[in-house]
């Protein structure tokens, strides 16, 4: 089964009903199925804590990251491998930092990244991605 990394942007989308919400709810849905596969970085995780909390409260954040954590996403924990593979990234070209996680995320489990963030398209060459 073939995985798919979810980035904050994606998450958000879903969440406020942006262009690509849809797609976005579809995945879910099919990871809950168990028809794919659906990883986030738990940095990703935190820049949509942030998003939310900026524009709420913090508790209204906390609910949200409630309900993703009973979504079917694997939430991945940062190591040295994956933090080298962003850092690696993040030399590269203008990307943020959290960014470079999703991405080295994709890279290291030859995954696709969902987002509409146009910021990733410098590693087009580098990572497969499903634009939203």
């Amino acid at each position: 089964m073939a995985a798919k990394v979810l980035d904050s942007y994606a998450l958000m989308a879903f969440f406020e009903d942006e262009p690509g919400a849809d797609i976005v709810r579809d995945l879910i849905l099919k990871a809950e199925e168990t028809k794919v596969s659906l990883v986030m970085c738990v940095v990703n995780l935190g820049e949509v804590w942030y998003s939310i909390a900026r524009t709420n409260t913090p508790e209204v954040a906390d609910q949200y990251i409630g309900e993703i954590r009973g979504m079917a996403i694997e939430i991945v924990d940062v190591d040295w491998q994956l933090t080298r593979q962003a850092a690696a990234f993040k030399k590269e070209g203008n990307i943020s930092y959290a960014d470079c996680f999703a991405a080295a995320l994709a890279k290291m489990k030859k995954a696709e990244l969902i987002t509409g963030d146009k910021e990733f398209k410098s590693l087009e060459g580098e990572i497969k991605i499903s634009w939203i």
